[in-house]
């Protein structure tokens, strides 16, 4: 099998940690924020067994990329610049939470680039939240303000997870693999993304543009706006269709990882392009 990794250094003078494994049509894994690249340790490996190209990068800020410089920057941008470096024409994008979000808006700006979208537990850019989710949402986030106002990052850290991401807890193997991710990226806490380029118009006004066959998985255990985005999602596209992840909280593909490779592989073999 065909192993590949490296640095690309970026025209504006960050770059991205990436690897590059095997054979086949391209599949790109976008892993979600708090975390890195390392989420997708099992992919890397049963995708590319399967006959997948598989390339998983550290998103701008995370891992082993460059943090933020304090100037603008564009997941879209960095994502077509990675494409074009490992001289990848076509590909799939399969994104969770943050790393969904940037797979549906590069799918939007550049769709001859992308032959299948899976979006998992994916936010979605200009999606409006009801005034309940709302509300639910500052009440969880007052302890998180507060010990992030005291300095005590880890405190803020562990409620994030508790409350919001992995509610389904860390003492378990897959738990304390998110747990130990998520800290080990504890700079996400102060790091400022306001930088970062927005599409326009946003995604939740263009989902309907999106014309690739399209899987959204929805967590069980994901808080009620991030569910309601996958519906949201999976109606909007041309060609989608929703499966909810029973035992999933936010980080599906390391929460229940069997499931989501026979969910995500299943799908992209029945869509994949012809040789």
């Amino acid at each position: 099998m065909t192993v590949r990794d490296g640095v690309l250094e970026l025209a504006d003078g960050g770059h991205l940690a990436y690897d590059d494994v095997g054979e086949g049509p391209a599949v790109v894994l976008l892993h979600p924020g708090l975390w890195d690249r390392r989420t997708w340790d099992r992919q890397i490996a049963t995708f590319p067994e399967a006959g997948f190209r598989t390339i998983r990068y550290d998103q701008r800020g995370y891992g082993r990329s460059s943090r933020l410089a304090g100037t603008p920057y564009s997941h879209v941008g960095d994502l077509v610049a990675l494409l074009d470096a490992l001289d990848v024409a076509q590909a799939a994008l399969v994104g969770c939470s943050m790393g969904g979000a940037a797979a549906i808006d590069t799918t939007l700006e550049n769709p001859d680039r992308v032959w299948a979208l899976v979006p998992v537990a994916a936010a979605l850019g200009g999606h409006e939240w009801l005034a309940e989710e709302e509300d639910w949402y500052a009440d969880v986030e007052a302890p998180i303000e507060e010990a992030l106002a005291a300095g005590d990052l880890e405190r803020a850290r562990e409620l994030q997870l508790e409350l919001l991401w992995a509610p389904l807890g860390t003492d378990d193997e897959a738990g304390r693999t998110i747990r130990d991710i998520a800290f080990d990226n504890l700079h996400e806490l102060t790091m400022d993304e306001s930088l970062a380029e927005e599409i326009d118009p946003p995604a939740a006004h263009r989902l309907h543009e999106i014309d690739v066959p399209t899987l959204v998985l929805k967590a069980e255990h994901d808080p009620a706006d991030s569910r309601r985005i996958s519906d949201v999602i999976a109606a909007g596209v041309v060609d989608g269709r929703e499966v909810l992840v029973e035992g999933a909280d936010h980080v599906v593909n390391v929460r229940q990882p069997e499931v989501f490779d026979e969910l995500v592989l299943g799908f992209l073999d029945e869509v994949r392009p012809d040789p």
